[in-house]
């Protein structure tokens, strides 16, 4: 079996997908791509692969076979569906996008070309957020009446300014929600199932910018519990992020980086006896075994879209000060 042949694109956050493409056995990197000459030339050098400015040029390439995308979160979706027209497998950073009409697209690009679409949430590939999964699956906690999410994160003025001030905006990014958060609503989606509606609210607090840094919302999950959501850029000093599971049973803290604890009536055995699924180590593998033996990525197209969603949804009621019901059009 021949190695599978990855093209990175853009060069910030996309560093790690080459380190990953050029690392893992099974995969070549082989070409980078970046607005910035300097960052794809430095890149290439790094890893000793060919480089270019020019997007079409990597979708161009009949050795690329799998295309990271990198870039802003608003052209994420776009650029994977133009690889997948081009017959590429396609992944990007998270979120999948901050639209749903594009997601949409994307995923329709996948459907109709036969080719996987990913989503990189590197919660995914660690052991902590599977136990806390196999914690909910195998009952611990009984029904879970209450999901509590907190993240307070700090970010300066110059953090939204840097490169081309593209995190401040609208068009490439919607807020501490969608950019920062989004890591968590996934999990939350993961662990607890769907989302029924939301009430949330949306404010720019601290920074000079047009999206929010400031959320906070009350959910309905289709289980019948309810969930309590903030988010924000604008805490000082930055807090490390909880989610707080409360069942009929106990309680369940997860402590992003920290670890997971679980407090029941009754005695269970300790938490890292629970026997885990094989957890790919990043996007790359996972992307590998998808493509190797056929089977979906751990976050495809879809998956991916129902953050997205959520998000959306949060915005959507702050700005009509409604409750909104999902699912939501694209």
């Amino acid at each position: 079996m021949s190695d599978i042949g990855f093209g990175i694109v853009g060069l910030g956050m996309g560093k790690r997908g080459a380190q990953q493409a050029a690392e893992t056995p099974g995969a070549r990197l082989v070409v980078v791509c970046d607005i910035v000459e300097e960052l794809a030339k430095q890149q290439a050098d790094k890893w000793g692969c060919d480089w270019t400015r020019d997007f079409a040029e990597v979708l161009s390439r009949e050795d690329v076979d799998a295309v990271g995308i990198y870039t802003p979160s608003g052209m994420h979706a776009g650029m994977a569906a133009e690889a997948l027209d081009a017959g590429k497998h396609a992944f990007t950073t998270k979120p999948l996008d901050i639209r749903l009409a594009e997601c949409d697209r994307a995923i329709r690009a996948a459907e109709k070309s036969n080719r996987l679409l990913a989503v990189d949430f590197d919660s995914h590939w660690t052991a902590e957020c599977h136990r806390v999964k196999r914690v909910l699956e195998e009952g611990w906690l009984g029904k879970i009446y209450l999901a509590d999410l907190r993240m307070k994160w700090h970010r300066t003025q110059e953090y939204y300014e840097h490169g081309t001030g593209w995190r401040k905006t609208l068009e490439f990014e919607r807020g501490s929600a969608a950019n920062q958060g989004v890591h968590f609503l996934d999990l939350l989606l993961w662990w607890l199932g769907d989302v029924e509606s939301v009430y949330g609210r949306a404010a720019t607090v601290a920074h000079e910018v047009e999206i929010e840094d400031l959320s906070t919302s009350l959910v309905t999950f289709a289980s019948g519990a309810w969930g309590v959501i903030q988010t924000t850029t604008a805490a000082y000093p930055e807090q490390p992020t909880a989610v707080e599971l409360t069942g009929e049973n106990g309680t369940l803290t997860y402590v992003s980086g920290g670890g997971v604890t679980v407090t029941c009536k009754q005695e269970t055995p300790p938490i890292d006896s629970l026997a885990l699924p094989a957890i790919p180590a990043h996007i790359v593998d996972d992307m590998l075994a998808a493509i190797n033996t056929g089977r979906p990525p751990t976050i495809d197209g879809p998956e991916g879209r129902r953050s997205v969603e959520l998000f959306e949804a949060i915005y959507q009621s702050s700005r009509t000060q409604e409750r909104v019901t999902l699912p939501l059009g694209g």
